[in-house]
């Protein structure tokens, strides 16, 4: 079930944006059954026992669907941007650019692969693979 202050969110955009934010918010709904999800860091974001796992924001270049380990996803269609953290990105300008298929095959890789995020902190910046 979505948070309802992630509809809420996607409600509060402007109207190109909340196509978009509302048929990803049901994309990883329905992918990650299991998953918690609420407004973190001012953005929605779904977690999986505590770990973030995909999110999305408005940037500059469009609205970025993130995928917190999707640089082990091997998926040419997701950006990879820097060199410490495992995320990976796609940026939408419309709802037509959103391939359903592709979302849900990284969702699917998103519970499969996973880097500990949530003890980033305790571990002073050191990520490690627990999944994948």
């Amino acid at each position: 079930m979505i948070n309802p202050d992630i509809l809420d969110y996607n409600e509060n955009q402007p109207d190109s944006d909340k196509e978009i934010f509302t048929l990803l918010s049901k994309l990883i709904d329905s992918g990650l059954n299991d998953a918690e999800n609420k407004i973190w860091h001012a953005n929605p974001v779904w977690f999986l026992d505590g770990n973030p796992i995909v999110g999305y924001s408005k940037q500059k270049k469009g609205i970025r669907l993130m995928f917190w380990s999707g640089k082990s996803f091997d998926e040419e269609q997701l950006n990879v941007e820097g060199e410490k953290f495992q995320d990976a990105s796609i940026f939408y300008n419309s709802v037509s650019e959103i391939d359903q298929n592709d979302v849900q095959r990284w969702l699917k890789k998103s519970e499969e692969i996973q880097w500990d995020y949530k003890n980033i902190v305790k571990r002073k910046g050191e990520l490690i693979k627990i999944k994948g």
